[in-house]
C-alpha cells in the first residue's frame, strides 16, 4: 500500500516538535491500520456531518522566538508598581529555589493527579506538608489539599455548614459585612442557584433574628481590623449555628487561630506563601475543619497508610468523597485542586520555618503600625485601631490620594469616596513606607500603639514537625525537592496514557513567560491602564478559542473544568428565566458522562435525570425520547461529552441536539475531549449552545500534580448576556449573572495556552488532532487481540482514546485492572485511566505528543503483562503469587537476599530488556488503601514511623 506523507512535514518547526510521530512513523502506523493517508483515516473516523467546512480562522503560526517576543511586548504594556491594594491578594517573594525547582521544573508541573499513589509519593508528601501547615496555623485537626480560590472556598464552607447542621439545615446563612466584597458576591451566587437565604449583617452588633444554619466571618476583616470573634462565635453556637472563619494564614502566625476560638471551619488563601499575584490566580485555597466533619469536606485529602512491606506511604484518602464518584448525589463539584500552587506554598513554609514565617509577618505588621502611627500623628483618623497588615485611613478625597500614590509608584485600594486602604506585605520596605507617607504629606513616626489586642495574640506553637525545622540552606532545599521529584513519575520521564485527561507536551516555550514579573506581579484590582498587556492577551485568547469552538463568545473566568460546567449551566438557567421559563430545571445526563457533569448540575440548582447508555456506548435513543417526553415542560438542558466518554464519535450527535432543542432545552457539550475535535469539528456549529474547555488538557496548561486548571466557557449568541458576572469590575457586570471566580480566574497560566495556539496556528492545531486520533487507533489496533477494545465507531475506529476491556480476563485469571495498573509501574509507566467509564477496564489516550518509540514501548509492556496473565491462567503461579498481584516492586524488595517468590528478580524488576538501561523504581510497594481509611492520619508522620 502506498501511504501519502502527512502534511505535518511542511508545517512549522514548533508543530513538528510538538507532534511526536515523524513522517516515517506515520507511514508505518497507517500501513498497520490499512489507510493510505492520514486524511483518509480522519475522514473515516470523524462523521462527515459534524466536520467544519473551513480551516480555523486564527492567525498564522509563530515561531518560538516570535511568540516569546510577542509575549514580551504584551508584558511590557503592564505597569509594575508597588502593590498595596490588599483585598485578599498580597505581593510576596517566591524563593528562587522554589521557582526554579518546582514552578519551572517539568518533574513537578507535568505530573498528574496522584490517583496512582505508588508513583506519586513525592508530590503527596509535599501536599501532606501543606495540610500539616494549614492544620497547625488554623488550629483545626483536619485540612484538605486544596481548593481553588478563597471566595469559592468560602462558598464551599457555606454549603458544608448547611449539610452538616442537620437541625438548622433550612436556616439562613449570615455573612458578616466585614468580608471581602468578592467573596460575598461568590457566596450570594451559589445561594441564588440553590435557592437558600443569605443575609449580610454587621455581626459585631450580634446575631440577626431567625434560624441560622451558619455564619461566615473574616479575620482580619475587609477593613483590616482584628476582631474579637469569641463572643459572636459563642452566640452562634448557642443559637445552633455553625461558624466558618476566613483567615489569613500569615496573620495566624501572630493572632489566635480560628480553631482556638471555637470555629468549625476555616478557609482562606495561601497565595502570600510565595505564590505570585498572577493577576488574581491560580492560588491554592485551603479548608480546615473540626473533628466529625472530615467526610463532609470537599476537596482532596492526603492520608498516611502503609505499603505491602509495612513502610509508611501516602495516598489520597477517602476517595469515595470525590465528587465525580458521587455524581448526582454530590455535595460539591470540586474534583480538582491547585496542587502545584499548594506544593509551592508548603515548600515556602518548609524553607522559612515557623521562625521565618513569624519574622515575615512581624515585619509586615510593623510596617503597618509605622504607617498608622505616622498618619495619626499627621492628623488623619483610622477606621480601626487594631490590624495585622491593612490600615484603612479616612480622607477627604480618596481619588486624589490614590492618584497621588499612583504617581509615586504605589497602588492603594479605594474603599469608598472617603476611605483608602493600605496593605503591607513581605515586599514592603522602609523606603516604600517613606514614599507612601509622602503621598499623605506626613512625616515618619515611630510605631506607637496599634498592638494586636492581648486577647488575640497567638500563644500556641505551630509547625513543630521536623520537616519545618530542619531545612534552612538552599542546598538542603534543592536536594529535598529533587529527592521528592525522584519518587514520582511525570511526563518528563514517561508517557502518561490517561484516557479523558490528555497529558500532552507542555513545551518550555509555552511555560517560559508565566514567571516574568510583568505578568506575575500584577494585582487583579489594579487600574485598567496598568494591565493593558494582560487584557490584550486575554481578549486575544478568548477570540482564538471562539474561532476554534465555533461559538459566539468565550469567558475565561472559570478557574477549573468543574467551574466551567457550573458557569455554563448557570448561563442556561439565566436564559430560561429571561424567557419566563424558570421552571425548566431538569438536566439530562447520559450514564456514561463525566461525573462532574451531574455534580455541577446539582450545584447549579438543577434536577438530574440519567439517560441510559446503549450496548454500543451511545446514548440509548429510546430512553432519551422517553426522558425528553416525560420532562418536556421542565427540560433545561442535556449534558453530553463529545467525542463520548467511550472514546467514540457518536454519529447521531446532531439528532440528539435537535431533539433537545425541539423540546425547548439547551445543549451543553462537555469539552473535556476537545483534543479530538480542534480543527475538525466545532461544537458551536453542530448543535451545542455552551461548552466548557479544559485548557489544562487540550490547550497545554500542565496538570501540576492535580492543578492548576482553567475551564472557560464558549456560548452561542443567545447566551452571551449570561456569561459569568464580575467580582472586581474587570468584566462588565450584569444584573442577575452570578460570579464564578474572582476577576479573570486563573489568569496567570493563560500565557501557556496563548503560546500553544499562537505557535501551532490553525494548520498545526488540526494536525495535532489528526495525530492524536492516529496514535489512539494504532494502540487500539495493536492491543485489540490481547485486550479487546470495548467501543468503536465507524470501521472499528476510535477517536483520541480507547477502552481496553479486561473483564473477561479478570473472570478467568483473577487479575484485575488495578493489578495491571500497578504492574505497569514496573515498566516505568503511569497507568491509563482505571475503571472509568466502565468498571474493569483501562482507558488509554496517548495524545499527539508521543512518538512511535514510546507508543511501542507501552504496547510491549501491555503485551508482556498479557503473557503474565496467561501464566496465571496456565497455573505457572496463582494470582496471589504472581508479579501482577505483587506489583509494583521496589528496589528494597528486589535486593532482598531472602527472595522467595515463584518468579525471578529479573522478571519482577526487568520484565523487558530495555528497562536494564533506564529503570524507575517506586519508593513504596502496593499501598493498603482500606487500612489508610480505617486509620485516618492526614498530617506528617513522625520520623520514627519510618525507622520502625
Amino acid at each position: 500500500m502506498t501511504v501519502t506523507q502527512t502534511s505535518a512535514s511542511t508545517t512549522s518547526e514548533f508543530v513538528s516538535r510538538h507532534i511526536g510521530p515523524r513522517p516515517a512513523d506515520v507511514e508505518t502506523m497507517l500501513q498497520t491500520l490499512g489507510y493510505s493517508s492520514l486524511d483518509d483515516l480522519i475522514d473515516t473516523a470523524v462523521p462527515a456531518d459534524i466536520r467544519q467546512d473551513s480551516m480555523l480562522d486564527i492567525p498564522a503560526a509563530l515561531s518560538e522566538t516570535e511568540a516569546l517576543a510577542h509575549l514580551r511586548a504584551l508584558a511590557s504594556k503592564n505597569v509594575m508598581k508597588t502593590q498595596m491594594i490588599g483585598q485578599g491578594f498580597y505581593d510576596t517573594i517566591t524563593p528562587a529555589v522554589i521557582r526554579r525547582n518546582i514552578v519551572e521544573n517539568p518533574a513537578w508541573y507535568t505530573a498528574y493527579t496522584p490517583y496512582q499513589p505508588e508513583i506519586s509519593q513525592g508530590r503527596l508528601e509535599a501536599l501532606l506538608n501543606f495540610q500539616t501547615m494549614v492544620m497547625d496555623l488554623t488550629g483545626l485537626p483536619i485540612a484538605n489539599a486544596s481548593l481553588l480560590d478563597e471566595s469559592s472556598a468560602a462558598a464551599e464552607a457555606v454549603l458544608m455548614m448547611r449539610r452538616a447542621n442537620k437541625k438548622k439545615a433550612k436556616g439562613k446563612t449570615v455573612l458578616d459585612s466585614n468580608i471581602f466584597p468578592q467573596t460575598i458576591k461568590v457566596v450570594q451566587g451559589r445561594a441564588d442557584a440553590l435557592g437558600f437565604e443569605v443575609e449580610v449583617a454587621d455581626l459585631s452588633a450580634g446575631l440577626p433574628e431567625g434560624d441560622i444554619s451558619g455564619i461566615l466571618l473574616q479575620q482580619p476583616g475587609n477593613n483590616g481590623s482584628i476582631a474579637e470573634h469569641e463572643g459572636i462565635i459563642a452566640a452562634a453556637k448557642e443559637a445552633g449555628a455553625m461558624v466558618t472563619v476566613i483567615a489569613d494564614l500569615l496573620a495566624l502566625t501572630m493572632i489566635t487561630p480560628p480553631g482556638e476560638q471555637g470555629a468549625d471551619i476555616a478557609v482562606g488563601n495561601t497565595q502570600r506563601f510565595g505564590v505570585p499575584l498572577f493577576f488574581g490566580g491560580p492560588h491554592a485555597a485551603y479548608m480546615a475543619v473540626a473533628d466529625g466533619l472530615t467526610r463532609s469536606m470537599p476537596g482532596r485529602l492526603v492520608g498516611v497508610s502503609v505499603d505491602d512491606a509495612g513502610v509508611p506511604a501516602y495516598r489520597l484518602a477517602l476517595q469515595t468523597r470525590e465528587q465525580h464518584i458521587r455524581r448526582e448525589k454530590a455535595t460539591s463539584n470540586i474534583c480538582t485542586a491547585q496542587a502545584l500552587l499548594a506544593i509551592c506554598a508548603s515548600m515556602y513554609a518548609v524553607y522559612h520555618g515557623p521562625a521565618g514565617l513569624k519574622q515575615i509577618a512581624s515585619r509586615a505588621n510593623n510596617h503597618a503600625r509605622v504607617i498608622a502611627s505616622s498618619l495619626v500623628a499627621g492628623g488623619f483618623t483610622l477606621a480601626s485601631q487594631s490590624f495585622f497588615d491593612t490600615v484603612v485611613v479616612n480622607v477627604e478625597n480618596a481619588e486624589q490620594i490614590i492618584s497621588a500614590a499612583n504617581e509615586a509608584g504605589i497602588n492603594l485600594r479605594k474603599i469608598n469616596d472617603t476611605q483608602v486602604g493600605v496593605s503591607t506585605d513581605e515586599t514592603t520596605t522602609s523606603d516604600i513606607v517613606k514614599t507612601l507617607l509622602g503621598v499623605f504629606g506626613v512625616e515618619l513616626s515611630a510605631p506607637e500603639g496599634f498592638d494586636i489586642p492581648a486577647s488575640q495574640v497567638r500563644t500556641s506553637n505551630y509547625l513543630t514537625h521536623p520537616i519545618f525545622n530542619t531545612i534552612s540552606s538552599e542546598t538542603q532545599m534543592m536536594r529535598y525537592l529533587r529527592r521528592l521529584s525522584d519518587r514520582d513519575l511525570a511526563l518528563d520521564r514517561t508517557m502518561i496514557p490517561l484516557g479523558s485527561c490528555t497529558m500532552k507536551l507542555n513545551s518550555a516555550a509555552e511555560m517560559e513567560s508565566i514567571t516574568w514579573p510583568e505578568f506575575a506581579s500584577i494585582h487583579p484590582y489594579v487600574p485598567a491602564e496598568q494591565s493593558v498587556g494582560w487584557r490584550e492577551l486575554i481578549t486575544d485568547l478568548e477570540g482564538r478559542l471562539t474561532a476554534i469552538t465555533g461559538y459566539a463568545g468565550v469567558s475565561i473566568q472559570p478557574n477549573a473544568g468543574s467551574q466551567g460546567e457550573y458557569a455554563g449551566l448557570l448561563a442556561i438557567s439565566g436564559y430560561h428565566a429571561s424567557r419566563g421559563e424558570a421552571q425548566r430545571n431538569v438536566c439530562l445526563i447520559p450514564a456514561s458522562a463525566h461525573g462532574t457533569n451531574a455534580a455541577s448540575a446539582v450545584l447549579a440548582g438543577m434536577k438530574v435525570v440519567v439517560v441510559k447508555t446503549a450496548a454500543d456506548g451511545t446514548i440509548d435513543a429510546n430512553d432519551l425520547d422517553a426522558k425528553i417526553e416525560a420532562n418536556k415542560d421542565v427540560l433545561a438542558a442535556i449534558m453530553i461529552t463529545y467525542p463520548s466518554t467511550h472514546g467514540v464519535y457518536d454519529a447521531d450527535v446532531r439528532v440528539v441536539c435537535d431533539k433537545v432543542h425541539a423540546a425547548g432545552g439547551q445543549v451543553y457539550i462537555d469539552g473535556a475531549n476537545m483534543n479530538a475535535m480542534v480543527g475538525l469539528a466545532q461544537p458551536g456549529k453542530f448543535g451545542g449552545d455552551v461548552s466548557h474547555l479544559n485548557l489544562h488538557k487540550t490547550f497545554c496548561i500542565p496538570h501540576g500534580g492535580g492543578g492548576p486548571g482553567v475551564g472557560p466557557i464558549g456560548v452561542g449568541e443567545h447566551l452571551l448576556p449570561f456569561l459569568p458576572g464580575d467580582a472586581s469590575g474587570s468584566y462588565t457586570e450584569r444584573d442577575g449573572v452570578p460570579v464564578v471566580a474572582t476577576a479573570f480566574g486563573s489568569a496567570g497560566v493563560l500565557p501557556i495556552s496563548w503560546a500553544y495556539i499562537a505557535m501551532m496556528g490553525g494548520d498545526g492545531l488540526t494536525e495535532a488532532t489528526k495525530h492524536a486520533i492516529l496514535n489512539a487507533n494504532y494502540i487500539a489496533k495493536c492491543l485489540n487481540e490481547h485486550f479487546p477494545v470495548l467501543f468503536t465507531g465507524n470501521k472499528d475506529l476510535v477517536a483520541h482514546e480507547c477502552i481496553l476491556d479486561l473483564r473477561e480476563l479478570t473472570a478467568k485469571t483473577g487479575v484485575t485492572a488495578e493489578d495491571v495498573a500497578k504492574r505497569l509501574i514496573d515498566f516505568g509507566f503511569h497507568a491509563p485511566t482505571l475503571s472509568f467509564p466502565v468498571a474493569g477496564t483501562l482507558m488509554v489516550e496517548p495524545t499527539e505528543s508521543e512518538d512511535l518509540g514510546e507508543i511501542e514501548r507501552f504496547i510491549e509492556a501491555m503485551i508482556t503483562i498479557r503473557q503474565e496473565m496467561e501464566e496465571v491462567l496456565s497455573g505457572v503461579y496463582s494470582i496471589e503469587q504472581s508479579p501482577l498481584r505483587n506489583a509494583p516492586h521496589t528496589a528494597t524488595a528486589v535486593i532482598n537476599s531472602n527472595w522467595d517468590r515463584k518468579y525471578s528478580v529479573e522478571q519482577a524488576a526487568f520484565p523487558v530488556s530495555g528497562l536494564k538501561f533506564d529503570k524507575y523504581f517506586p519508593a513504596v510497594g502496593r499501598i493498603d488503601g482500606a487500612g489508610g481509611d480505617r486509620n485516618l492520619i492526614c498530617s506528617c508522620p513522625a520520623p520514627e514511623a519510618f525507622e520502625d
